[in-house]
Order: C-alpha cells, then structure tokens, then sequence
C-alpha cells in the first residue's frame, strides 16, 4: 500500500493550506486504497490572516505545524522527522502559505527564496523517482526548488500569465490547464492542476484533484 506525503502549510487559504483542496487530497488518497502522511515544517508563518475580514492580524503569530495539525487532526509530522523511505510520493496542497511560508514567492515572485527543508524534499523525491504532486499555487515552490538545476518541470497554475511567466522564469515549462484537468510532466513525475487558482469553487476542481491522485498513485 503506497503512502503518499501531504504537505501542508498552516490552515486557512490566505496564510496556510487551503483546506478544501487538502482534505480533498486526503480523502482521494484513502478512497483509492493508499495511505497519506501529513507532514509541515515546524516554522512561524510569514502573518496570520483573519480570515473573516481577510486582513493581516497585527501581532498574532502562529507555527505553520501547530496550525497544519488542525486540517490532520493532530496526526501529524515535523518534516525535519521525515525519513524518506516513510512515503511513496508527495503531493502539495495550494493556498496562500505554498507561497508565504513554504516559499516567499507571495512577496518576492520569481526571486523568491525556499525553505530549505522544502527544497530537500522535493529533491530527494526526484532524485529517488518518486511522484511529486502540486496543486493550485503550489507549483511555483516545485519551480523554485529546480531552478538552476538541469531539471525543466512541467507545470501548471492554470492560465494567470503573471504567475505562468514566473514559473518560466524560474526555469519551469508552463501549460495551461482547466481546473478539471492535470498536466503531467512523465519524465520528471510531477502533476499538478490549478484547483481554486482557476475555480469559482469547490466543485469545479473536485474532478482535478481526484485525477491528480490517482496519477500520482500509478507512478508509485
């Protein structure tokens, strides 16, 4: 049974993970027949969004594991903890924290830097042959973590030029997608789907994110 790594990035779209694309995520590992891992670096996040006026909570911080914990029901692992011969694949849920916390791409675009942690994962699942999965804004961290390397992954946000011309610059190949669809890149084992950087809503991308696991799966 594969067991595929979740990584998360706090809890909420506009300064973590965005939930519906992670428990999406979950619940399409469980239901064809495999196992997931939550894991998130043990970090502040970059601010803390109160997401009911969807502005900046001045002086609230909060950990991006503590606040993870929340969408994994407290089942889960500090990524510096992480062997990995523990997972098959990983796959990277969207929201703004791929952006803020696990990257600073929300601030910097294409010169933005990435925890070094992430970038290891990444790595290490490549160069270990194992899928690596990204949805909505999460691409651009895959793109980061590659660049400079020989490595050209194929990726998707959905057709926001701005952000697509980001991923180029950072030495990634942009294709558009509609959130119903993936784009897979066979040779390097990355899938990705736009999800919410394209959909109005949950349904929209239920078919993209469904899709997304299970060619992930088949490349364990």
């Amino acid at each position: 049974m594969a067991k595929i790594g979740v990584i998360l990035a706090g809890s909420g779209v506009f300064d973590g993970s965005e939930i519906h694309e992670a428990v999406l995520t979950l619940l399409n590992i469980v239901k064809k027949g495999s196992e997931y891992l939550c894991i998130a670096p043990d970090i502040e996040q970059m601010h803390t969004i109160n997401h009911a006026v969807k502005d900046v909570s001045e002086g609230e911080t909060r950990n991006v594991l503590i606040e993870s914990a929340r969408i994994a029901r407290g089942d889960i692992k500090d990524l510096k903890d992480v062997s990995m011969s523990e997972i098959d694949g990983v796959i990277f849920p969207g929201g703004f924290g791929a952006a803020k916390n696990l990257c600073d791409f929300a601030v910097n675009g294409a010169n933005c830097t990435i925890n070094p942690h992430i970038k290891e994962l990444i790595l290490n699942m490549y160069s270990d042959g194992k899928p690596i999965g990204a949805l909505c804004i999460a691409p651009v961290v895959i793109a980061k973590a590659f660049e400079g390397s020989n490595v050209k992954p194929v990726l998707t946000i959905g057709n926001d030029k701005q952000t697509a011309e980001a991923i180029e610059m950072m030495g990634g190949i942009h294709t558009e997608c509609t959130p119903d669809n993936i784009v897979i890149d066979e040779e390097n084992k990355i899938v990705s789907t736009p999800a919410y950087m394209l959909a109005s809503n949950i349904a929209e991308f239920e078919n993209g994110i469904e899709r997304l696991v299970a060619e992930v799966l088949s490349m364990v």
